[in-house]
């Protein structure tokens, strides 16, 4: 899963929750995430254009220090 922007995510499939870490460093929490937006996610070929497509500003979030 090389990507320029996202190190690496995963997703807690009974809170819905997606999990990103970013290469920056920085990680947060997406909720009320469908699982099928996670596979789908997982399927694309550019996890950072799919994210800024399907999920940034879709998703409520928190930021983690």
């Amino acid at each position: 899963m090389p990507s320029r922007v996202i190190r690496r995510f995963f997703y807690v499939p009974d809170q819905h929750r997606l999990e990103i870490l970013f290469v920056t460093g920085k990680r947060y929490s997406y909720f009320d995430v469908p699982a099928e937006v996670h596979d789908a996610m997982r399927r694309a070929s550019s996890k950072g254009e799919f994210f800024n497509s399907h999920i940034r500003d879709r998703y409520r979030f928190v930021p983690h220090p």
